[in-house]
């Protein structure tokens, strides 16, 4: 598929569980999927940090990426996420999703050791040689521990076979201004930061992954819309709306967060797995307000 497919919002899809054995909850994914596409989402992002990637075992890794391509089913592309701390995990993870139907993957490398950049590009080098699809470099540094430069995400771009898209987490909106200018805009990049979204998008990002949809329906979308069609007015309004809960979500955390959003809108997607907390009842109703955008 070409990169060119993925633009605008790419939805976080949580991992629902039930309350009563911890297992995941298909069915409640279902409809949260569901919700996300009615929202607008132009994809579908499954197994990202609001989908606790880090907290399912292998079999449910499987099984919530096979059923989020397969109830997709090509409504809009579906892109899985792998952070993986050893480079055979991540090649197997890649390979499963390539083989069951993804449109691309977001790989985001994780480190306990410090990694240099030459095994970080062996990192993305394997996995590209292991299948047949997009891969989206992911610079998340706050939570994977490793922070990649513009310059050297654009030499693998330039020089790993599948690798053709940034997503970048950092918070610097100087480094999306960086991607943009050093690939004269030949490299999609999309925002991976929530209360960055509008600078980020006039900065030249090709979309947005965010888990706010799930909280507040098409507002991202429409946010979206406006700065494509170079309505600044109306984006900045509708980003100042915004802006209040886009923070929240990142102090308070995505999965606690998303899920406790939910649950206010009648979702029941279970809590977040430990050593993640729910929210607390304050933060819940101080969420239900934010939400009244």
């Amino acid at each position: 598929m070409s990169n060119k497919e993925f633009s605008g919002i790419i939805a976080y899809s949580i991992t629902p569980f039930f309350r009563k054995n911890d297992q995941v909850n298909v069915d409640v994914m279902f409809e949260v999927i569901d919700d996300l596409i009615s929202s607008g989402a132009n994809a579908i992002a499954g197994l990202g940090s609001a989908g606790e990637c880090a907290y399912l075992n292998d079999d449910e890794w499987q099984l919530v990426a096979r059923q989020t391509i397969n109830h997709v089913a090509d409504r809009v592309p579906v892109i899985i996420g792998i952070s993986e701390l050893t480079t055979k995990k991540a090649v197997e993870r890649a390979v499963y999703a390539n083989k069951h139907g993804a449109n691309a993957i977001m790989v985001s490398p994780f480190s306990y050791y410090k990694l240099t950049e030459d095994e970080i590009f062996d990192h993305y080098q394997a996995i590209s040689d292991a299948i047949d699809i997009p891969i989206m470099i992911y610079n998340n540094p706050a939570t994977c521990g490793v922070d990649m430069s513009p310059a050297f995400m654009l030499s693998m771009i330039e020089n790993i076979e599948h690798a053709e898209m940034i997503k970048e987490s950092s918070g610097d909106i100087q480094r999306m201004h960086t991607i943009q200018q050093q690939s004269k805009g030949t490299v999609p990049f999309f925002n991976g930061c929530n209360y960055i979204a509008l600078d980020a998008l006039n900065a030249g990002a090709t979309g947005w992954c965010t888990v706010a949809p799930s909280l507040i329906g098409e507002l991202p979308k429409q946010l979206f819309n406006a700065v494509s069609t170079d309505e600044q007015q109306q984006a900045e309004t509708l980003f100042s709306n915004q802006l209040p809960l886009l923070q929240f979500i990142v102090k308070e955390g995505l999965a606690s967060t998303a899920k406790a959003g939910l649950a206010i809108r009648d979702i029941d997607a279970g809590d977040a797995r430990l050593p993640l907390k729910p929210l607390t009842s304050d933060k819940k109703a101080e969420l239900e307000l934010l939400m009244t955008v």
